[in-house]
């Protein structure tokens, strides 16, 4: 597997996939699979042997502001179905006898090879020091795509998943190494200030991004925090 940004495009040919009206199928369900069935991210990642199109938004962001780089520790928070945690492993060329990729969700994940992955919730008191005790050293990258899932209240999932992005950027303030990098899905319009204002000390830079793989219609983005200060007490 090569996972890359460049150079692929949307080249070959893709096939426009329709489906049939079905009894008991909403509607709105029906669509949603057309659109998943078409979306030619979707066809790459199978192509490429990804786990999910999702490996292609860190792909694209790595491609631009390289934080994955070799021997670099990753920790990859909500990692389930594991493409973000290929992606690493490969780019950092973490090896399966010595793994310096681990990834945590309480969702079951297929072994990834150059990776290791804790069955936990990332919320449990117990998952930040299992993480530490597993990748052997302060990580490099934190990532997170984490989401809460979703009640249909556009606030209420709003809040629930800014709750996972301050909770993943408090544990990347408290494990990070130096010069380390924080990645983390965020909304549009809803990070908070308090947030930012900590991470802006914290890091020398701090700016959302959104990568092409992002769907246009999502309301999602990403936090990107890089190159980190070290803690005031000078722990590592």
């Amino acid at each position: 597997m090569s996972p890359s940004g460049k150079g692929g495009g949307r080249g070959g040919r893709s096939l426009n996939t329709r489906l049939r009206k079905r009894h008991g199928l909403k509607e709105s369900s029906r669509r949603w699979l057309e659109r998943h069935m078409n979306d030619p991210y979707v066809q790459r990642a199978r192509a490429a042997g990804l786990r999910s199109r999702a490996a292609f938004k860190l792909i694209e962001i790595d491609d631009r502001h390289k934080i994955l780089t070799p021997g670099s520790r990753v920790i990859d928070l909500g990692a389930a179905p594991g493409g973000w945690c290929q992606v690493a492993a490969e780019r950092t060329g973490s090896a399966g006898d010595a793994p310096h990729v681990v990834g945590i969700d309480y969702l079951p994940v297929d072994p990834v090879p150059g990776a290791l992955i804790l069955e936990m919730d990332f919320l449990d008191d117990a998952a930040p020091a299992r993480l530490m005790e597993a990748l052997d050293g302060p990580p490099d990258v934190v990532l997170s795509d984490m989401a809460a899932p979703t009640t249909g209240h556009r606030r209420t999932d709003h809040l629930r998943t800014m709750h996972l992005c301050e909770a993943a950027a408090e544990f990347a303030v408290a494990v990070l190494a130096p010069g380390g990098h924080f990645l983390a899905k965020t909304f549009q319009g809803g990070t908070e200030a308090a947030l930012l204002d900590r991470l802006k000390r914290a890091f020398r830079s701090v700016h959302h991004v959104k990568p092409p793989a992002s769907r246009d219609e999502s309301a999602e983005l990403y936090l990107l925090a890089k190159g980190f200060r070290g803690r005031p007490d000078g722990g590592d």
